[in-house]
């Protein structure tokens, strides 16, 4: 059974239908007002479906305080889709969702002439599902420079050229575990275990926030200190030492120790797609030369765990 979706005005109209005879409402009148109001700058369509809240509005309004107000709470439960995030419900935030939707419901009735308290009940009846805020109008990609700084081994930082609250909470939301301090502008994470490591690959993968472009750059010393652990390194020197052999080949896929051979094949399949060096070809060496380790990494450690098995 597809899922049934509404748009708020319609459900509006119908609402009236069903109290027309007790407000005296004028049926017609309020059909030409649903149908011949235009839209206004800065307006949105909000669309109820049975598993979403799904509201499609322009970067400017995404911008208000209201509404990154909603957002930065949420950044640790955010997630980043092309043109769009989904807000999904924490139950410790119960009241800034509701006051969120206060105010997303007096905006949207402005825009529309409408009283909000009618589009406010009806939300309020979605209470449990996620929110979905996507741009409707595709916009020119705006470059964001980010810096990648490796102090060590352990420790990197992560600074953007200016100040971008889209970026850094896409940053946080990936890394929140390893982020140690931070300001508006940067972030620094502990990368002390392959884990971590993996975990910043992954979120460095991404490129697209919204209508962002993210641009990586970083000094020819970042991949050589970050990775200093393999600099001595030859693939062959795990089966050397037999009791750390397992635990560093389940880490490098990503698994934990004694997984069953479906989710080792599962785990390998996934990680060689994102590592396998043809992606990053036009990348600098530096980049390429790790993703190449990576990748033969991966398959010397699934290798040698079917092997075991």
């Amino acid at each position: 059974m597809k899922g049934f979706t509404i748009s708020l005005e319609v459900l509006v109209f119908l609402m009236f239908l069903v109290n027309h005879k007790k407000n005296g409402i004028d049926i017609a009148f309020l059909f030409n007002v649903v149908q011949n109001n235009p839209k206004k700058v800065g307006s949105m369509d909000i669309v109820l479906r049975n598993n979403l809240i799904l509201i499609t509005t322009d970067f400017e309004t995404l911008n208000t305080d209201w509404m990154k107000n909603f957002l930065n709470h949420h950044s640790r439960g955010m997630l980043f889709l092309p043109k769009a995030v989904l807000v999904f419900r924490n139950e410790t935030l119960i009241e800034v969702r509701e006051e969120f939707l206060q105010q997303l419901s007096e905006h949207h009735a402005k825009t529309h002439d409408f009283n909000h308290e009618f589009f406010l009940r009806s939300m309020l009846k979605y209470g449990t599902q996620p929110i979905k805020i996507e741009l409707g109008k595709l916009q020119e990609p705006e470059v964001v420079t980010v810096n990648l700084y490796a102090y060590d081994k352990d420790t990197v930082l992560i600074s953007l050229k200016s100040p971008n609250s889209w970026v850094l909470n896409y940053m946080r939301s990936q890394l929140e575990v390893y982020v140690e301090r931070g300001t508006d502008a940067s972030i620094v994470v502990d990368v002390s275990d392959m884990k971590a490591k993996s975990r910043l690959e992954r979120a460095l993968n991404k490129r697209h926030i919204l209508h962002y472009q993210i641009q990586y750059t970083y000094d020819n010393h970042f991949m050589s200190k970050l990775y200093s652990d393999f600099a001595n390194f030859s693939f062959g020197d795990l089966c050397r030492d037999e009791s750390n052999e397992k635990t560093v080949f389940y880490t490098v896929l990503e698994c934990p120790i004694g997984a069953s051979q479906d989710a080792l094949k599962k785990s390998y399949k996934k990680l060689t797609k994102v590592y396998h060096p043809d992606k990053i070809m036009h990348e600098s060496p530096h980049m390429v030369a790790h993703y190449t380790q990576k990748f033969q990494l991966l398959q010397e450690a699934y290798t040698a765990l079917r092997v075991v098995s």
